[in-house]
């Protein structure tokens, strides 16, 4: 019982420090943001009423939507976009048409999520350095040279894993909610009457009051939620009861005490509004702070990076990515992996967006259009999966999914009156995303129906083949194959080039569903062919890790003994032509022709060994 206790302990911290590092640095910029614009002064009315408005956007946002409802819908303990997306298309798998139009708003929230991934960790460490203009207004000029000189530190360690510096995640950003909480208390004391925005008709007050004013502002309260999101990405790693309980406890507490404390500072002075969050310190705790406050954007960062390393992986093994290099940092965890392509186009637009803003309140003009989207996409989803995959009356899903949907969309117009203040960036950065993502699926259909349409059947050929069967040499070939029952190009070249056949040949495909596991009693199909000839299909989650070496031991006492030593693996490399007519439009089908070029070789991807791969390479024309 006591082992339960600690472990549950271990995944709070853990959750508190990975999960919660997002939304636990908002409070750096979102009041400061509220008021920035002109829109609203700073009159006790209006702290009460926005203080309030910000309490309950977290509870309802946050506490109801993410933690209470959304965190029910896990596929198979697994959570996130493309987790959900799974849910719903195998909800709806009997209406083609809605599965379809899912598939492309999921796959849509999905690249908007490296839009996020940008901005995120530019307004974090920017908010945090920029403390420094506080301490003296001397350091104004060392603010972007010391953020980018950060951010570049903390993508550098990112080859190295974060086994190593992840068990200080915790602690670190539990001393910055404790922090928090001091902070709050110390201006609370001072003015305890703010404590009475809790009441939600101080936030109903307001927006009677100023309804103008509110929607215009909610495109800056909605950065009190930033990383809501990250509460259901990160199920996976903690499991509810943990993030539930690290919410509930330590984090809302920590953000509802230092908002209300910013709220109690401007009552006593409204000059603070320049920068509350950092104005409640005494001068003697300024730089340490400034310290603090930059260890936990780098953590909240860091979670991030992680994030779009897994979701890029997801993407490839569901196929709407390209097959990218991926190195396992852990020996231990798989899941902890590191993806030098992803990791430095990340850093190269992150240092483009402080470059190109240069301060946190131009960002933050950028920021949530890309989180409101994923907001409204994520209760779109859900809806479908109460109500298709859980079954629930359709009463009750609208009512529990509507309430959201109205918020998210007040939230979504708010954000768009930012479209050409900087909410252009994130869109951007998402809608070319989303065109690789389209183009690759797309692509990779055409290219498997023009192979289709070209091939042998297999049985067939191995039939005829055998009539005059050519040399036989020792040892097993595995000749991997997209489809099954087809001949494999690979197959072809080696008997037309070699005019030789191994004494035991494998047809293998590999195939990963729209789940997260499939455990290894699931993992192997396999169909004698004859001739020492088998037809193998492997099976995958999109989070399982590929190894085709250590699945294909299973085959060992069913009819085929594998020995590592004595077996080559046969791969098809075919360069794509483009072609004018049928297929995608010209520049397309060229995009495509360069990913599928760049893309690494399946034998990486797959953990072949190196020294028993042979690549027989082809042309198709699409």
């Amino acid at each position: 019982m006591s082992s339960q206790k600690s472990s549950l302990a271990a995944l709070t911290l853990g959750a508190i420090g990975v999960v919660y590092g997002d939304i636990g640095t908002s409070v750096l910029y979102a009041v400061k943001e509220v008021f920035n614009h002109g829109h609203v002064a700073v009159t006790p009315d209006n702290v009460y009423g926005l203080m309030s408005i910000f309490f309950w956007t977290m509870t309802v946002i946050v506490s109801i939507k993410y933690v209470l409802l959304v965190l029910r819908a896990d596929n198979n303990g697994e959570g996130g976009l493309i987790a959900m997306l799974a849910l719903a298309s195998n909800a709806v798998k009997d209406k083609p048409q809605l599965r379809r139009v899912l598939l492309i708003v999921g796959i849509f929230g999905t690249s908007l999520f490296y839009g996020d991934g940008v901005i995120t960790p530019a307004i974090s460490v920017l908010s945090a350095v920029e403390g420094l203009e506080v301490v003296s207004p001397a350091f104004a000029k060392g603010v972007i040279p010391i953020t980018l000189v950060i951010l570049f530190g903390l993508f550098a360690v990112q080859k190295h894993g974060t086994a190593g510096i992840g068990k200080f995640f915790g602690p670190i950003t539990l001393a910055w909610f404790i922090t928090l909480a001091v902070l709050g208390i110390s201006q609370i004391v001072t003015h305890p009457e703010i404590l009475k925005a809790i009441s939600p008709h101080y936030a109903v007050l307001f927006m009677w009051a100023n309804p103008g004013v509110t929607f215009i502002i909610l495109g800056a309260v909605v950065l009190c939620v930033t990383g809501a999101e990250a509460l259901y990405a990160d199920l996976g790693h903690f499991g509810k009861k943990p993030i539930r309980l690290a919410w509930f406890s330590v984090v809302m507490p920590c953000l509802v005490l230092n908002y209300f404390g910013q709220g109690a500072l401007l009552l006593d002075n409204p000059a603070a509004v320049k920068n509350p969050f950092y104005l409640m310190a005494p001068e003697w705790a300024l730089l340490p702070l400034v310290g603090l406050a930059t260890m936990a954007t780098v953590i909240a960062s860091q979670a991030l990076i992680t994030g779009a390393f897994s979701v890029t992986k997801q993407a490839i093994q569901m196929g709407y990515l390209p097959r990218l290099r991926i190195l396992h940092t852990s020996v231990r965890d798989t899941g902890q992996i590191y993806m030098p392509f992803i990791n430095w186009a990340l850093f190269g637009t992150i240092v483009l967006a402080v470059v190109m803003f240069r301060s946190s309140s131009n960002l933050a003009a950028a920021y949530g259009i890309a989180v409101c989207t994923d907001m409204l996409i994520t209760t779109i989803l859900t809806f479908y999966v109460i109500r298709y995959g859980w079954k629930y009356p359709l009463g009750l899903c609208l009512a529990a999914t509507g309430v959201f949907l109205l918020v998210d969309l007040a939230f979504f117009a708010s954000n768009l009156m930012k479209l050409f203040a900087g909410g252009w960036f994130p869109l951007v950065i998402g809608g070319v995303v989303f065109a690789l993502m389209v183009t690759w699926k797309e692509g990779r259909r055409i290219l498997n129906d023009k192979m289709r349409a070209d091939a042998i059947d297999l049985p067939s050929f191995l039939d005829a083949v055998f009539v005059s069967p050519p040399h036989r040499v020792d040892g097993t070939a595995v000749f991997l194959t997209a489809e099954p029952g087809i001949v494999p190009n690979a197959l072809l070249h080696n008997l037309k080039h070699n005019k030789v056949l191994h004494e035991q040949n494998l047809f293998v495909t590999v195939r990963t569903h729209e789940v997260p596991w499939i455990g290894m009693n699931k993992r192997l199909e396999i169909e004698a062919l004859g001739h020492d000839c088998w037809q193998v299909t492997v099976h995958y989650g999109f989070k399982n890790d590929l190894d085709l070496p250590k699945a294909l031991q299973q085959i060992k006492g069913r009819g085929c003994e594998l020995e590592a030593m004595n077996t080559s693996y046969f791969l098809s490399r075919d360069t794509v032509v483009p072609t004018i007519g049928g297929g995608m439009t010209s520049w397309r089908e060229k995009l495509f022709a360069q990913m599928h070029h760049n893309a690494s070789g399946a034998a990486d991807f797959l953990k072949l060994p190196s020294n028993a791969v042979v690549e027989l390479g082809g042309k198709i024309e699409i």
